[in-house]
């Protein structure tokens, strides 16, 4: 198994055991992201909740979840824990999260071109049927899940 795996397969245990317990106390795990980082690791946890995490969130949930996380050895030896909010830019990784922001503006990174472009900055129409439709410059476009390398919301101002 390749580094990248590794970090694959560690990021998705740790959502494995931390997602009920977040959920449980009224928190949203939007993504874990872990990897090497200089000479150490690192596990980098974004939360949301409605209205938004502060600073006293991110604090209790980084005790809890260390605390979580060491009792079940997830991962082996020294690693740095980070709690955060997923900020302005927020991924939009699962079904939920693009029926959750319809109406906001999104930019979309594709695999492979669909309508002679790859990315895609417009209004998130809906999603049906894992296909999500955006607006962009007036026209529709339909973007199939598995066609998605990345995407999240973009800030409007």
């Amino acid at each position: 198994m390749g580094t990248r795996d590794v970090r694959r397969s560690t990021a998705d245990k740790v959502n494995e055991l931390l997602e009920p317990v977040l959920v449980e106390n009224g928190f949203e795990l939007v993504e874990v992201v872990y990897r090497t980082e200089g000479r150490g690791k690192l596990l980098r946890i974004f939360l949301d909740k409605d209205g938004g995490i502060n600073i006293d969130d991110c604090t209790k949930v980084s005790r809890e979840l260390g605390a979580l996380l060491d009792v079940y050895e997830v991962i082996g030896g020294e690693y740095t824990l980070e709690v955060s909010s997923p900020g302005l830019r927020r991924p939009l990784k699962r079904p939920a999260d693009f029926m959750r922001f319809r109406g906001r503006k999104v930019k979309i990174k594709t695999t492979v071109d669909i309508d002679e472009r790859s990315i895609f900055v417009g209004k998130l129409l809906g999603f049906a049927e894992n296909v999500i439709t955006v607006e962009v410059d007036g026209g529709g476009h339909s973007i199939p899940m598995e066609s998605i390398k990345w995407a999240n919301l973009e800030p409007d101002f």
